[in-house]
């Protein structure tokens, strides 16, 4: 029977015969799992499996341990990561208010996984005694002001900018909510959002800061490592968030803002 190794940062092997059965890593330790490919540490924890502190055991004593099948993790491990969602240039073939519930659906997925997967990593880290315990400390101070903040933003945007999106689209769309839409454009307008967004454009400079722009060298422990992989992901989704924003979703509104002021100026002239 052989075994041939597959490519990339897999550690499975392909096994030629009794129907091509594959053999996975359920052997490996979980510290070597995440160590290979740190993206592994969040499917570990979408399963409830904390990598710090099952990091001697294997994956299979793990999963033994936390009651799960351990062919699922493996399989979850396994499978492709999936297409970037940053694909812009197919989302604006798509109307304006399917874009903006597709940056709410955004929203979601920051609240309630990548910010509190991060908030537990940050919190359960052991702090160092070296150097690496001031960056330690100062994440586990800044993070929750951060998640604070962010949150805090989310929800006002979708409020504010959102709801006056949606409002221009109903009044274009459905010939509704006309004294609505009239009292919101006196009290707003797009060029203001635009504004005050450029104001959030890059809210992880203080956290890049603290970590000198996630800097790891041979002695960075293998949780910190984690901690900077998954905030440089964070990072990169937020400037996809914000592309989104800014290259689509507001030239898309200023088009719909400048239709509804027309049409609501030809409406005054007639009465």
């Amino acid at each position: 029977m052989l075994a041939t190794p597959l490519s990339g940062q897999q550690f499975s092997y392909i096994y030629i015969g009794q129907n091509d059965k594959k053999l996975s890593f359920n052997k490996k330790k979980i510290s070597d799992i995440v160590d290979n490919n740190y993206v592994n540490a969040s499917v570990l924890y979408y399963f409830g499996i904390s990598f710090y502190d099952y990091s001697e055991a294997t994956l299979e004593q793990a999963c033994f341990d936390m009651g799960l099948d351990v062919r699922n993790v493996v399989r979850k491990l396994e499978a492709d990561p999936g297409q970037d969602p940053s694909d812009v240039l197919s989302l604006n073939e798509y109307p304006i208010d399917l874009i903006v519930e597709y940056l709410k659906h955004t929203h979601f997925l920051f609240i309630k996984q990548k910010l509190p997967y991060l908030a537990q990593l940050i919190e359960g880290m052991k702090v160092p005694t070296d150097e690496l315990g001031l960056i330690a400390r100062d994440l586990q101070f800044i993070f929750p002001i951060f998640v604070e903040d962010f949150i805090h933003h989310i929800y006002e945007e979708e409020d504010t900018l959102f709801s006056y999106i949606l409002g221009l689209n109903d009044y274009l769309k459905y010939q509704r909510n006309q004294s609505s839409i009239y009292w919101k454009m006196e009290e707003s307008s797009l060029q203001k959002f635009a504004m005050e967004h450029d104001q959030h454009d890059d809210e992880m400079r203080g956290i890049r800061n603290i970590t000198n722009d996630y800097d790891v060298n041979v002695n960075t422990p293998l949780h910190m490592k984690v901690i900077y992989s998954e905030l440089q992901s964070l990072e990169k989704d937020l400037k996809t968030h914000a592309r989104i924003e800014n290259d689509i979703l507001f030239p898309k509104a200023m088009m719909l803002e400048k239709e509804a002021i027309l049409k609501l100026q030809s409406k005054i002239k007639l009465n």
